[in-house]
């Protein structure tokens, strides 16, 4: 069955049927009615050929995308993500108790429970639709808007500009630069998102980044920052210089100078982070060869470690 995961039908599913393929659009007549104006009055087919699953668009104006890639034609396994419109939809694997006739009419109550005066086009789950994901659907069909990434603790927002993401911030932190501040977010594993109508706003440092070059690094970064995670002092510990200093400070560095000198100035480890020139997985790695060489001590920790994610 289709799941709607995201936008006005969120939380609608749609069964695949071998006996009738599924005509998609905003015409009413059709198989499964998406009432909004991106979505064409004919969009798209999903069909069951042998044991496979198809999805055709045909002809739409704003098309149609399976895991971030515009598509044609394409053959859907479980786990993929359309998406048609605003919506976005999930395949997954599970007998629907309702028929085609009963699922058109579930969806049109969907959609009038969720109705609000907000203007949000889409929301959803990360856990869902992880941000990489999301984002790269956005950069494909070159949406605009304000995409806030809410958890327990923060909120992000990033700023896209048809596609291309123009700035990031964390909990309206502006020391925390924008790069920082979206690399920080690509690893949140939960919270919820909606993308709101785009702002006029001018930006201290606007990006007009694509997606594709964000993603490549990030995640890089990520993936070296987990790898080093249990060496680095707790968020909230304070990182200091001991006194008296031993090493000579005439074989450091100056980007280590500079970190030195902000662990002086500010103690947190976070503050650190937030304060530094340099991007979170530097400036971890020069206070971990700080420590290490006895130019800083961990003061104290409690259990909080701190991570992108």
């Amino acid at each position: 069955m289709l799941r709607f995961i995201s936008g006005k039908y969120q939380g609608g599913e749609f069964p695949v049927s071998r006996d009738k393929p599924i005509l998609v659009g905003r015409s009413s007549d059709l198989d499964m009615v998406l009432v909004e104006d991106m979505v064409s009055r004919k969009h798209a087919r999903i069909g069951v050929d042998g044991d496979e699953i198809w999805i055709e668009d045909l002809g739409s104006t704003n098309g149609t995308f399976v895991n971030g890639e515009k598509i044609s034609r394409a053959r859907l396994n479980q786990g993929d993500r359309v998406l048609i419109g605003t919506s976005i939809l999930k395949l997954v694997a599970g007998d629907s108790p309702t028929g085609p006739q009963d699922a058109k009419r579930d969806l049109e109550h969907v959609a009038q429970a969720r109705r609000t005066s907000q203007q949000r086009t889409m929301s959803g789950s990360i856990e869902e639709v992880p941000l990489p994901d999301l984002l790269q659907l956005f950069s494909t069909s070159k949406k605009s808007g304000v995409l806030v990434i809410r958890t327990e603790e923060d909120t992000g927002r990033i700023y896209l500009k048809k596609g291309n993401v123009a700035y990031a911030i964390i909990n309206e932190l502006e020391e925390v630069g924008p790069l920082k501040s979206l690399y920080r977010m690509l690893g949140w594993q939960s919270g919820l998102f909606d993308l709101d109508p785009a702002e006029e706003r001018s930006f201290p440092q606007e990006l007009n980044a694509s997606v594709q070059e964000i993603l490549m690094d990030g995640i890089r970064q990520l993936d070296e920052w987990n790898r080093i995670r249990d060496d680095l002092p707790a968020l909230s510990s304070k990182v200091e210089l001991p006194s008296p200093l031993i090493p000579p400070l005439r074989d450091l560095k100056p980007t280590e100078l500079d970190v030195l000198q902000l662990a002086h100035n500010f103690g947190l480890f976070a503050s650190v982070l937030n304060k530094s020139l340099a991007t979170d997985l530097e400036t971890a790695q020069i206070v971990i060869r700080l420590i290490k060489a006895s130019y800083l001590r961990v003061a104290a920790e409690d259990s909080r470690t701190f991570a992108p994610s």
